[in-house]
């Protein structure tokens, strides 16, 4: 697998080819513009030119993947909230398209004073769209939708929530999976010993089909298997435990697939030293590998 992290984009987003050398990477992900902001800096060609530099340089880095802005809800029943999601949605794909990036993932949405039927709907209404309108505008960027823990009305816990998606959007080839390791164990799918791991796979794939997963978020989880909380821990450090990500990057069908952290950047040792976590979390990852 390649194995990398969030890298911040501050100072631009070619910065965050630096910053995943310095971790060790081998893959990163990067927002692209604020994550808690509507409102988007236009993207100028200096910016891409400053960015192809830079993946030039450290071309070991590979892919890239965008995660869109925790603000989008396409399920929503809203129809204001709804369109202005979308906007923003289609933004974020064209973009990742700006910069060549080929992966693109988001959260669902939740369907709020709705119901999963109708919030499913106005995601596959909006997907439907985002497809035709960005057929020219980002051919080469696939959409992810990513697994999600099912805090609230979220809409992504459960694989059949996702199969609807993909099946109301005709299965197109631009549409994919992030699979988040803490978002499943957290929604009910155990993934700890080489057992439980492999019937999740195997339910997974008689739902969905594997070849949709596109990349992966490898996070541990502070809360229980089925807690449906969204509460991100170092690889280890939680209910997963190492042995769940062991399954995972030993398992060759994942060859080449893309991992990102998006766990906690910085602790403290005993002596009050900051710990970069990206770095540790890397080696723990990579010492789970089996030759």
């Amino acid at each position: 697998m390649r194995l990398g992290a969030h890298m911040s984009a501050a100072g631009g987003l070619h910065e965050a080819f630096k910053r995943g050398h310095v971790a060790g990477c081998e893959s990163m992900l990067v927002f692209t513009k604020s994550n808690r902001q509507w409102a988007a800096k236009p993207i100028m060609p200096d910016d891409v030119e400053k960015y192809r530099q830079a993946q030039s340089k450290y071309s070991h880095i590979f892919p890239v993947a965008v995660h869109a802005s925790y603000l989008i809800n396409i399920a929503s029943p809203d129809e204001a909230l709804w369109e202005k999601s979308y906007q923003a949605l289609r933004d974020e794909v064209e973009r990742a398209a700006a910069f060549s990036i080929p992966l693109l993932t988001f959260h669902p949405g939740s369907y709020m004073d709705g119901d999963e039927g109708s919030g499913i709907k106005q995601i596959v209404r909006a997907l439907q769209r985002l497809l035709a309108e960005t057929a020219v505008t980002a051919p080469h960027v696939t959409i992810c939708l990513e697994t999600m823990a099912g805090q609230g009305t979220n809409l992504g816990r459960a694989f059949d929530h996702l199969a609807a998606m993909l099946d109301g959007a005709e299965r197109h080839e631009r549409l994919g999976v992030c699979f988040d390791t803490c978002h499943v164990f957290a929604a009910g799918y155990d993934i700890r010993t080489p057992t439980a791991y492999a019937q999740t796979m195997a339910e997974f794939d008689r739902v969905i089909g594997l070849d949709w997963i596109k990349c992966f978020h490898f996070n541990d989880s502070q809360h229980e298997c089925g807690s449906r909380k969204d509460r991100h821990e170092h690889i280890g450090d939680g209910h997963i435990g190492r042995e769940g990500f062991a399954n995972f990057v030993n398992d060759s069908r994942w060859q080449d697939h893309a991992a990102h952290l998006e766990t906690p950047k910085t602790e403290k040792d005993a002596d009050g030293n900051e710990i970069d976590m990206d770095v540790e979390n890397l080696r723990r990852l990579r010492e789970l590998i089996r030759s």
